[in-house]
């Protein structure tokens, strides 16, 4: 679900957000505790700070929980934003004051949190009840050592949503299943495909996709080795895998498949309402976003077909401060929260994909359908690219920022008509700057 920064933005209306972020640059709620959580008169405070939509405050789980534990009040914040949220984490982290006894963590920070704040989180290595989670999930919130610092909510198996009338009017197929033998097997056949599209399409202001930068998100995703190596050295500027998909990202942008806009920034929502754009790659966690923004005038147009190959764009975690107040109550909550039932029911609910291996097995998940994009068997669809997603992915310290950049970079192709191999110096010299 994010920039690490843009990601978890989705689903939060303007308005939401920014009394959001109020609460996340706010001081803690005057506790003398390290997290305003605690206990008094025999009953337990227990405070969360999570970001964008989790799933976790919006299906009514922590209503269940409190009623299921009668003396037990949670109290969570939500920043709209999750680039603001972290930098106020960092912050509270490094004061030692003003945190949450549970705070989320956006896949995008979770190597810098393991090598750089493992002290400050309790280790979940010890809880009962956690190991039915897909085995490479965990080992991205492990530390060197074996500590385990918070527990996976969902992860983000890609498939790509597209607009059944667009490609109809294009004179391309649109049965999902035949719309994912189009591009089985190679992004190279989704930009051909765009071609084609641009080719047949005879509407006006419509692009095939929305951004170069979705493309080459996914492409990057669905390999073990990314921007850094095992041994924690860059080697995004070396990486063939890095260069291909900028190379094909900016073939997509030269020849004006886009429309030029960025996933979650400004200007991304009015095109999901206006319908400026035929197919966006979309991560599970996405299609909540979309089926909110793009509204029921738009609704069944959308349909899902799988991605050419697997890949993994997002997914949080749950971790608990080591110094609460209510360490064990909040890590008790987090399990509760993480567990197979709880996530079958965030991803009926809105659609998140479970990183619990249980609950991608049960029938409740596998069975799954949406009604807003066309009735897509999406517990078939994302559970299968769940399976595809590489058993081990390389995390880096400073992976959501160079994925930002990256975007940024490729922006400049689309918006300025940058030659890519300028656009690439600027993004190299822009990462070098951020990362260090």
């Amino acid at each position: 679900m994010g920039s690490t920064g843009s990601m978890r933005s989705k689903a939060v209306a303007a308005v939401a957000a920014v009394g959001a972020l109020t609460l996340v640059v706010g001081c803690s709620s005057g506790d003398d505790s390290a997290t305003g959580g605690g206990k008094k008169d025999g009953k337990v405070t227990i405070t969360m700070g999570l970001y964008g939509v989790m799933g976790i405050k919006e299906t009514g789980l922590l209503e269940k929980y409190e009623k299921e534990n009668p003396g037990v009040e949670i109290k969570a914040e939500i920043a709209g934003d999750e680039q603001t949220y972290y930098t106020a984490l960092q912050t509270r982290l490094a004061a030692g004051k003003g945190l949450k006894d549970i705070q989320g963590i956006e896949i995008g920070r979770a190597k810098e949190i393991t090598e750089t704040q493992a002290d400050k989180f309790a280790d979940f290595s010890g809880v009962t009840g956690t190991d039915h989670f897909l085995p490479w999930k965990e080992s991205q919130i492990s530390t060197a050592d074996g500590k385990v610092l918070g527990l996976g909510t969902d992860i983000g198996p890609m498939a790509v949503c597209y607009r059944k009338d667009y490609f109809e009017q294009a004179g391309l197929p649109t049965d999902r299943e035949e719309v994912a033998k189009l591009w089985e097997g190679d992004w190279a056949k989704y930009v051909e495909a765009g071609r084609d599209f641009k080719k047949g399409f005879k509407g006006k202001n419509v692009a095939y996709m929305d951004a170069a930068s979705g493309l080459f998100n996914a492409m990057v995703y669905g390999h073990p080795e990314q921007y850094y190596n095992e041994q924690g050295d860059l080697i995004y500027d070396k990486n063939p895998v890095v260069k291909d998909a900028w190379n094909l990202a900016a073939d997509a942008a030269e020849d004006g498949l886009t429309a030029k806009l960025r996933q979650f920034q400004p200007g991304w929502d009015p095109g999901l309402a206006n319908g400026t754009f035929a197919t966006a790659v979309c991560p599970a966690w996405m299609l909540s976003h979309i089926s909110e923004k793009a509204g029921d005038a738009n609704k069944g147009k959308w349909d899902v077909a799988r991605a050419p190959k697997g890949a993994n764009w997002g997914g949080s975690f749950l971790g608990v401060i080591e110094q609460s107040p209510v360490k064990e109550e909040a890590q008790k909550l987090v399990a509760w929260l993480t567990a197979p039932e709880q996530q079958a029911h965030i991803f009926k609910e809105i659609g998140n994909i479970p990183s619990s291996q249980k609950a991608l097995d049960t029938d409740e998940v596998k069975g799954a359908t949406s009604e807003y994009f066309s009735d897509a068997p999406i517990g078939q669809i994302f559970g299968a690219a769940a399976q595809e997603i590489p058993d081990k992915q390389v995390l880096g310290r400073k992976d959501g920022t160079i994925k930002d950049t990256f975007s940024q970079g490729l922006t400049l192709i689309e918006q300025q008509d940058t030659p890519r191999d300028e656009a690439w110096k600027t993004t190299a010299e822009r990462i070098e700057k951020a990362v260090g």
